[in-house]
């Protein structure tokens, strides 16, 4: 197989061609206007757009040294998503090196294991409800805090489960890696795509949430379907797997987990925590008794923040009881909670969301009696861990700078324009959704891909009358489903690559799937064409 470039290669040479393109290209340029917006909440924002009868031919700008200079300006524009995705990503590695969630995976597994007693259950059969169970687990990980990465850690846990119910390696790596990004790509509140995407598009963050929550639920009850349907058909010809002979491996392998390996043990400091943590949230209780959240064209005001702290005194004093890793995962419950009362009621963006994310990540470390040094060394390595992906967005970023500077970005959205806006809103949305479907196979980085189409995406939809979110939609789906399938996906091959799946066997398995996720995926975006969806 031909060696795949590197993302940063791949993003360089798409600069090289754009500043080609800068010499090929007649500039040219829309007039752009300040315009005042509603939101659902009744708040007026403004916003930036296009008037689609302005265009007119300017004379050419082009790009030769600014290739380099580029890189620095696309830094620099994209710097809170930059410092973004860093502090969020130094926050979870240091929640992960606690290892909470993996034990709070096992013990779940445990409970619902018990429930095999019962008639009923084992009748629908109990290996059913865990599969389930797991994968919709893990589809909110996906879907509320773009799991990907992790979910390597969890395919030495959920492959030899599912070889010791019955199945193969497959359905222990859709169990977690595949339901994660089923998910992601029907994503809530996912930061790294829908936060960011929103963010560069123009629209308040996290927006459109009752129709992509529909959404979630249709791709994820496809996703445990199509599992269900296939572990089943293993589980009674398991000779019929395509990694039959490569499980072997898993098979001879003992199933034991030894208990000794996990100190389930509560240190003095990780009740300190629940304390000031406590405090901290009493008084916010106090200061802000009522949340004003604003839902589709309504709004209520609800006693979120006294709930939510009522809730965390009760569930984690019985957490630190057990262990400090259920206190941990407490945390993070909690953490997605606010994260919501603070988009939807408090009008959180970047800046306060990765503040929430880093001080769980703290917290939790503190918890788990790490020194001041080790919570350092642990964040560096959460960044380092996901510099890559920070550093393309300013990358991708300089792309647009070269295009815009040039005097070409509007050329090209006006052919785009023209060409696309006579085949009809249908076919112009199934041409965009194409495009990021087709380029997630080279670039599966979403947080680069939002920094690279979105700004000219969204001005296209303002021209061809259609929503901006529904762009976002198209971005979020070509985004998600072909991130299963791209060899350039670390995360992909490094889960295949612990389960002993050769990808070539996991595409030929998988790649109906995907197409049908696909097909699914246009036919879900094709309502906000016709439709008034909250947010849309």
């Amino acid at each position: 197989m031909k060696k795949i470039p590197h993302t940063f290669t791949i993003v360089f040479f798409l600069i090289l061609f754009a500043a080609l393109l800068t010499w090929i290209i007649p500039g040219g340029e829309f007039v752009r206007e300040t315009i005042s917006v509603t939101n659902a909440d009744g708040s007026v924002s403004e916003r930036e757009v296009v008037r689609g009868d302005s265009f007119r031919y300017v004379d050419s700008q082009p790009q030769t040294w600014q290739v380099f200079s580029s890189l620095f300006s696309g830094f620099c524009d994209k710097a809170d998503i930059i410092i973004f995705i860093l502090m969020v990503g130094g926050a979870f590695w240091i929640l992960n090196n606690s290892h909470a969630i993996d034990i709070g995976v096992m013990a779940f597994l445990r409970r619902v294991q018990r429930l095999n007693r019962y008639k009923l259950f084992n009748k629908i059969g109990v290996e059913n409800i865990i599969i389930t169970l797991i994968m919709i687990l893990f589809s909110l990980f996906g879907a509320v805090f773009g799991m990907s990465e992790e979910t390597i850690a969890f395919v030495v846990i959920f492959v030899p489960l599912a070889i010791s119910m019955g199945y193969d390696s497959i359905v222990g790596v859709c169990m977690c890696y595949m339901a994660a990004h089923v998910g992601f790509a029907g994503a809530m509140l996912n930061p790294f795509t829908i936060g960011i995407a929103q963010g560069i598009a123009g629209l308040p963050i996290f927006s459109g949430l009752e129709y992509r929550f529909f959404c979630w639920l249709i791709l994820t009850a496809i996703g445990i379907a199509f599992v269900l349907f296939y572990a089943n058909k293993v589980k009674k010809h398991p000779e019929k797997s395509p990694v039959y002979k490569l499980d072997s491996y898993w098979r001879e392998r003992s199933m034991q987990q030894s208990a000794g390996e996990v100190d389930y043990q509560t240190p003095r400091v990780a009740w300190i925590v629940y304390a000031a943590l406590g405090i901290v949230m009493v008084f916010c209780s106090v200061k802000y008794p009522f949340t004003t959240i604003a839902i589709g064209n309504g709004s209520s005001s609800i006693c979120l923040i006294p709930v939510f702290t009522a809730l965390y005194l009760v569930t984690g004093f019985f957490a630190l009881r057990k262990s400090v890793h259920f206190f941990i995962l407490d945390i993070l419950v909690f953490t997605i909670c606010f994260l919501v009362v603070g988009v939807l009621g408090y009008d959180w963006y970047v800046m306060e969301i990765s503040a929430l994310f880093l001080a769980m990540g703290l917290l939790s470390g503190i918890a788990d009696k790490q020194s001041a040094d080790d919570l350092a060394k642990l964040f560096l390595a959460g960044c380092k861990d996901i510099l890559s992906a920070a550093l393309v967005v300013g990358l991708a970023s300089g792309i647009i700078f070269i295009l815009r500077d040039g005097k070409v970005i509007d050329t090209i959205l006006y052919g785009l324009t023209c060409s696309l806006a006579k085949a009809g809103e249908i076919t112009s949305m199934g041409a965009m959704y194409a495009f990021q479907t087709l380029l997630n196979v080279i670039m599966p980085s979403g947080s680069a891909k939002a920094a690279l189409t979105m700004p000219i995406m969204a001005q296209f939809a303002d021209l061809t009358n259609m929503s901006r979110q529904a762009v976002v939609l198209a971005f979020q789906f070509g985004d998600g489903f072909t991130n299963m399938i791209t060899p350039t996906s670390g995360v992909l091959i490094g889960c295949l690559g612990i389960a002993r799946i050769p990808y070539a066997t996991w595409l030929k398995w998988v790649w109906k799937f995907i197409l049908f996720l696909i097909i699914v995926g246009f036919l879900l975006i094709l309502p906000t064409l016709f439709f008034n969806f909250p947010g849309f």
